[in-house]
């Protein structure tokens, strides 16, 4: 916000508008766009376990996955590159049961148990 309305307004007076230091606003601008190459690296290997597990992995899976490979994450390490890559666990839904209906359940017990009237000797 600061930055578009910088040519219309003073840095200063923004910064005080919205309670930021400006010292923070100046490090925020002057820091670096290009990631970093181990936060790039982390990037790719959460990716490329997520992709081998179908998209069923999570932050805990694919933290404890890439420590085993060699590149040690938290799962709160995990769990934030897994948001800024816009991924999401989805794990395949569970066997629903149908649940059978009184009446249905009499019907077919009289399918199995056929009635039959009258006396019998």
């Amino acid at each position: 916000m600061i930055k578009r309305l910088k040519e219309s307004y003073s840095v200063v007076a923004m910064c005080q508008t919205f309670n930021v230091h400006r010292s923070s606003y100046r490090a925020w601008i002057n820091r670096p766009l290009i990631p970093s190459s181990d936060k790039a690296r982390a990037l790719t290997m959460v990716k490329l376990i997520h992709r081998e597990s179908n998209g069923s992995a999570g932050a805990r899976t694919i933290a404890a996955i890439s420590t085993q490979r060699g590149l040690p994450l938290s799962r709160y390490r995990s769990g934030r590159l897994m948001k800024q890559l816009e991924i999401v666990s989805c794990q395949l839904p569970g066997h629903r049961y149908i649940p059978i209906i009184i009446e249905d359940a009499v019907n077919l017990i009289k399918l199995v148990i056929p009635v039959k009237t009258g006396i019998q000797r």
